[in-house]
């Protein structure tokens, strides 16, 4: 999720009291009968608190295995826009039915491009957005 000000800012949480998650992006499941637009828009607030969030467009569909499992997902990725007035940083307890419920994330918005990689390589597909916002450490690699 991106957010417009004099530089556009990516949406990233950390998980408060478990620093070996690392930094994410929110991200779930889809329920079924469940678009992806609204599961994305529904993860994100279950995620953040935030529901003024906007679907831009959808800029990639990923097959590779989950980090601990090893099972086979796929994960779609999208670009999403919060207004502008959007707060820097604020924590937030997880609400709905997924294995985070209860855990507390610091959400807060960095520049985009990201000085250093998100959890599980989330951050690998920013420049499909816009080719600036490859995050730096990937563009030496």
């Amino acid at each position: 999720m991106i957010r417009y000000r004099s530089v556009p800012e990516l949406l990233v949480f950390d998980h408060v009291g478990m620093p070996e998650a690392g930094t994410q992006v929110p991200a779930g499941g889809v329920r079924p009968g469940e678009q992806l637009e609204q599961a994305v828009l529904r993860e994100v607030a279950e995620e953040t608190g935030l529901d003024a969030v906007s679907v831009v467009r959808q800029i990639a569909v990923e097959d590779k295995p989950h980090p601990h499992t090893g099972q086979l997902r796929r994960t779609t990725y999208f670009h999403l826009q919060a207004p502008a007035t959007t707060i820097d940083a604020w924590n937030h307890a997880v609400r709905g039915d997924g294995d985070d419920v209860g855990l507390t994330f610091a959400c807060r918005f960095l520049p985009l491009p990201l000085r250093k990689t998100l959890a599980d390589d989330q951050d690998v597909w920013l420049g499909r957005i816009d080719p600036v916002w490859t995050t730096l450490t990937r563009k030496h690699h």
